[in-house]
Parts: structure tokens; C-alpha cells; sequence
């Protein structure tokens, strides 16, 4: 994919600039980042004018002005000029909410961040969702996690925050506020008190709480890693009994520990795919060593050789689902299994089957 000729390379950025720049940089590479999360790319124009803004050039308010006004002159539009606008918008919404210093803990104020994020985006900005909702997960194989029930989110979204409101932190130890603030997040998600943009939204209210409490994150973490949190967010929330699986919250444990305490855990998604713990049970510590040494492209090609003896029939579209890489790298990591003797293709493309040969 070509790159855009105006994105920021914000790491860069950040290790050039000088220590007024930074906290305005980090707040659009965060706003950016979230917009992953539902497959949103921003425009040249957005980078230009957050460039703008970091150089002191524009304000917040005179960035997000520019912004909702390069689209109110716009007439004609496809959905995927629609969802440009969106994470324009949201994009300069995140990024000015960031840099501002208030924050109040309530259900209300989650309430007010969707608005402010969400208005003149969706009809339903800053309102609780009145209808259940499922989500086919990528991590779950298209299950979904079990959400709040539409008739009783204001009541849970008021009892979590008087739950937390009344918790005492003090005498913990750094794990124990680890897990409670990963329990709390966690369980703010899965309630799902907006129709849409709700991983957005739990994202920027966790960062001001932990800020709130002194915690001097480093957001870009949120940046670098929202696809990461959002499959972590699901594992702390899913569970299937009948096959065995359980609510897992060690994946925003790790999450957390990195920005937080500033520790270096791999947050990759692949580990957060529940087929990827049948290949740990499968392989134990094996696999990790051997994917240390190895690399990505030495476990891609066991978990590819262990699911094709599970079905021979799995195309390189079914590969790259379960496993969490491009078809595009599924198709390498078959052509290079077919060169060194491992497998051999039987059959047609769309009606033929993968033989294992060793």
C-alpha cells in the first residue's frame, strides 16, 4: 500500500521535537491510532492540520473548526468518504479531549465523551443504546461477547462507577491495582453502553481516569496498540463453557503492566485468538521458544501444518482468519511449505485439498 505522502511518523516526530510539541503530538498519534479499531484511515488533510497544530500553528479548537468545515463543503459522497469524515472528525474530537486537563468520574461523563466524539457523526451521539446488540469477533471465530442488556445499562453503568468510586486502592500491591484496574475496564466495555464507537470512547475515559489518579501514562501505547486492546477488552469478556473456555484477563493485564509500569509484554494479536491457546496446549513451551528463535514465519507455518491436518480443505482466506496474518502472508507461508517438501496441493484451486507429506 503506497504511504500517504502527509502521514506523520509520529515515534519520529516525538524524538525530534522539543518537549512543548510532544504532548500535543502523542494526543494525535493516539486519536489517529484509535480509529484502527473500526478500520478507519485518516485524510491527507487531517494529517496537515494536526502538523499544523503541533507546530503551534492552530489551536484545538481552530483544528477541529477546519476540519468539520472541510466537510460541510463537500456535497457528493461515497461510504468511503463517509468514513474518512468520521475518523477525521473523531480523530481531531480525541486528540483535543486529550489535551485538556478536566475530567469528571461519572457515568455522565462517559455519556458527554461519546456525544463530543460521535455529534453530527451518528444520531444516536451521547445516548444509551435501546436495543442488544451482538459482535462476530475475529478472536472468538466469529462468536461474540455477551453484552449489557439494553434495559438495564444506566443502572449498570451506575453501579460499576459507584463500585469503583467506593474502591480503596491504598495498600494494594502494583499487581492487585493492575488487575482491578483491568477488572473495572474491562467490565466498563463489556456493558457496551453505546451502539458504536464504544472502544473509542472506553479508550479516551480510561486515559483521563488513570491520569486522573496520577498515573502519567504514555497514551501512545493506546496508539500503537488499539486493535490489541480491543481483542484483549473481548478475551477479559468472553466465555464458553461447552468448549472449555474461560473469561481471560491476562491480555489487558499486559496491556496495562506496559503503560502503566512502563513493561515490555508482547501485545500481539495473535495471542489473543482462541485457536492460538489450543496451539500453546498443543505445543506448550516449545512453541514459544521456537517462536522466539524462529520468528513469526517459523510459528505461522506450525499452526498452519497443525490446522490443515484438522482440515485439509482450508483456503488461505480460512488460514489468515484463524491465524491473524494477511491471505497474502498464508500464501508465502504455503508456497515456502510446498518448496521445502511438506505439503502438495491435490486438486483444483477452489476444489481441491492440501495433502501433508511430513
Amino acid at each position: 500500500m503506497e504511504k500517504n505522502p502527509y502521514e506523520i511518523d509520529f515515534e519520529e516526530y516525538i524524538r525530534h521535537t522539543d518537549a512543548s510539541k510532544k504532548d500535543k503530538t502523542l494526543a494525535w498519534s493516539t486519536a489517529i491510532g484509535l480509529q484502527q479499531v473500526d478500520g478507519l484511515k485518516p485524510s491527507s488533510y487531517l494529517y496537515e492540520t494536526a502538523k499544523k497544530n503541533i507546530e503551534g500553528e492552530l489551536s484545538f479548537d481552530e483544528a477541529k473548526r477546519l476540519i468539520d468545515s472541510y466537510y460541510e463543503s463537500r456535497t457528493a459522497r461515497t461510504q468511503d468518504d463517509e468514513r474518512t469524515e468520521e475518523a477525521d472528525k473523531v480523530s481531531s474530537r480525541i486528540a483535543q479531549i486529550l489535551s485538556e486537563p478536566s475530567f469528571n468520574f461519572s457515568p455522565s461523563h462517559l455519556i458527554a465523551i461519546h456525544k463530543r466524539l460521535f455529534e453530527g457523526i451518528f444520531k444516536f451521539a451521547g445516548k444509551i443504546r435501546d436495543y442488544d446488540i451482538t459482535k462476530k469477533e475475529w478472536v472468538l471465530n466469529g462468536d461474540t461477547v455477551m453484552y449489557g442488556a439494553s434495559f438495564e445499562l444506566k443502572a449498570a453503568l451506575d453501579y460499576d462507577f459507584e463500585m469503583e468510586r467506593n474502591f480503596k486502592y491504598k495498600g494494594l500491591s502494583t499487581d492487585e491495582i493492575i488487575k482491578h484496574i483491568t477488572f473495572f475496564v474491562s467490565r466498563l466495555w463489556q456493558i457496551h453502553a453505546f451502539g458504536e464507537g464504544n472502544t473509542r470512547t472506553t479508550a479516551v475515559f480510561t486515559i483521563k481516569y488513570l491520569r486522573s489518579m496520577g498515573y502519567k501514562v504514555d497514551n501512545d501505547i493506546f496508539a500503537q496498540n488499539s486493535w490489541y486492546f480491543r481483542n484483549a477488552l473481548v478475551r477479559a469478556n468472553y466465555k464458553n463453557l461447552k468448549e472449555g473456555i474461560e473469561e481471560n484477563p491476562v491480555f489487558l493485564e499486559r496491556f496495562f503492566r506496559n503503560l502503566i509500569l512502563g513493561e515490555n509484554n508482547e501485545l500481539k494479536n495473535r495471542y489473543t485468538h482462541i485457536d492460538y491457546d489450543e496451539y500453546i496446549k498443543k505445543f506448550g513451551e516449545k512453541a514459544i521458544s521456537s517462536e522466539k528463535k524462529f520468528g513469526d514465519n517459523q510459528k505461522s507455518s506450525e499452526i498452519i501444518l497443525e490446522l490443515l491436518k484438522e482440515n485439509p480443505k482450508l483456503s488461505a482466506k480460512k488460514l489468515s482468519e484463524k491465524i491473524g496474518i494477511t491471505s497474502r502472508a498464508v500464501e508465502k507461508q504455503l508456497a515456502s511449505l510446498v518448496e521445502k517438501g511438506f505439503i502438495k496441493r491435490e486438486g483444483s484451486p477452489k476444489g481441491g485439498h492440501w495433502e501433508i507429506l511430513k
